[in-house]
C-alpha cells in the first residue's frame, strides 16, 4: 500500500437495515475513504444466550436487553452482503467485513473478500486465527487488549497456517470505546513493527480526529475508525463514531500528513530552490578594496544574496591578495 490505506468502519451502524448501511458507503465514498468496513456474524455462532453487554453498550442500548438478543437484530445475511458488495463496486470503494465466526469466515472468502480483517476479541482464538491463515490472503490484525506474547502467539499461527508476513498489517488498538486519550499509547504501535518486522497501523476508538492523524505521522500505514450517519441513533456503536464532516476532515487530514511526511532524503526541494539566492548569503567587500590589498575580517564581510561565494569558503579568501578593486557590497 503506497499511500495510508483509510478503513472507514460502518461496523453494525447500520442498525440491521439495509438502506442504512448503503447510506453509509455513500458517506465513506463522499469522505474519500479507501474502504468500507461491515461486521459479519451470526449471533448464535458469537455469544451465548446469557452474555452480558460491555458497559459502554449497556449505556447506548437498551439495559435489560442481552447481547445476544442486541447481536441478533444486527445480522445481515448472506442477500444483503451481496448487494453491499455490488453497491460498493458500483460507487467504486472497496467492501470489508470482519468475520465474527467460522461461518462468516467461509462466506466472505466465497463472496471474494480481498482482505480478511481479524478484530481484536479473536487475537487469542487459535482455531479462528489458523482458519483465517489457511486462506493466504492480506490480513489486518486488531490487537485491543493484548500484549507482545499475544501478539507474537497470535502473529505465529498465521504464518504456520500459510499467511506470509508481508500480507499482514497488525493495527494498534484500545478496546475501549471511547478511548481515553492517555490509554492511547501511541509508541506502541511503532514497539510492534519494531518487534516483528509487520506493517503497522490503528484502530481508533478515540473521540476526535487527531489521534489517527498522529497515527500516520508516527508510521501508520492503515487507518480504521467508526462512522455513523447520526451519534444520536441508538445502536452500541455511534456515540463513539464520527459523523460524515468529521470523517471527511479526517481523512484530508491524514492525506495532506501522508503527503507532508516525503521520501526522507535530506535535500532542497523543488520550491525552495529559488529562495536560496535570496535568503543565504554571499562573501563581499565590507568597503573599498585595492588590488593588492590583503583580504581580512576587517574589509570583507558576509551578506545577501546568496548568488556569489559561498561564506563557507571564508577561510579560503582571509589572507589572500585582491587582483583588482572592490567598491563596497562588491562580490568577492
Amino acid at each position: 500500500m503506497n499511500k495510508v490505506f483509510i478503513i472507514a468502519e460502518a461496523g453494525v451502524n447500520h442498525n440491521g437495515s439495509l438502506d442504512l448501511a448503503k447510506r453509509l458507503v455513500d458517506v465513506a465514498v463522499d469522505a474519500g475513504a479507501d474502504a468500507v468496513k461491515f461486521q459479519t456474524f451470526k449471533a448464535d455462532k458469537l455469544v451465548s444466550k446469557g452474555a452480558q453487554k460491555a458497559a459502554y453498550q449497556k449505556q447506548t442500548t437498551a439495559a435489560e436487553e442481552s447481547q445476544y438478543a442486541m447481536i441478533k437484530r444486527l445480522e445481515l445475511d448472506e442477500a444483503a452482503h451481496r448487494e453491499l458488495i455490488r453497491y460498493c463496486h458500483e460507487k467504486q470503494i472497496m467492501f470489508l467485513s470482519t468475520p465474527f465466526d467460522h461461518d462468516s469466515i467461509e462466506l466472505l472468502h466465497s463472496l471474494g473478500i480481498p482482505i480478511f480483517k481479524i478484530p481484536s476479541g479473536e487475537i487469542t482464538n487459535l482455531p479462528y486465527l489458523r482458519h483465517v491463515g489457511r486462506l493466504g490472503k492480506e490480513v489486518i490484525l486488531s490487537t485491543g487488549m493484548s500484549d507482545m506474547g499475544e501478539i507474537e502467539d497470535a502473529l505465529d499461527i498465521l504464518l504456520q497456517a500459510g499467511t506470509a508476513r508481508n500480507k499482514i498489517t497488525v493495527l494498534h488498538a484500545t478496546t475501549e470505546y471511547p478511548c481515553p486519550i492517555d490509554e492511547v499509547n501511541l509508541r506502541a504501535m511503532q514497539t510492534i513493527r519494531n518487534t516483528f518486522g509487520v506493517k503497522i497501523g490503528y484502530s481508533d476508538h478515540t473521540q476526535g480526529i487527531e489521534v489517527p492523524i498522529a497515527a500516520v505521522a508516527m508510521g501508520a500505514e492503515v487507518i480504521e475508525k467508526h462512522f455513523t450517519l447520526d451519534r444520536t441513533m441508538e445502536g452500541p456503536d455511534h456515540q463513539a463514531s464520527l459523523e460524515s464532516a468529521e470523517l471527511k476532515a479526517m481523512i484530508a487530514g491524514i492525506r495532506r500528513v501522508s503527503l507532508a511526511m516525503g521520501h526522507g532524503i535530506k535535500k532542497p526541494s523543488k520550491s525552495e530552490m529559488k529562495n536560496m539566492a535570496i535568503a543565504r548569503k554571499s562573501i563581499v567587500a565590507a568597503r573599498q578594496i585595492k588590488a593588492g590589498e590583503t583580504f581580512s575580517e576587517d574589509n570583507i564581510c558576509v551578506k545577501r544574496p546568496g548568488d556569489g561565494l559561498n561564506p563557507m569558503r571564508w577561510d579560503e579568501v582571509v589572507g589572500r591578495v585582491a587582483q583588482r578593486d572592490y567598491e563596497k557590497d562588491d562580490r568577492i
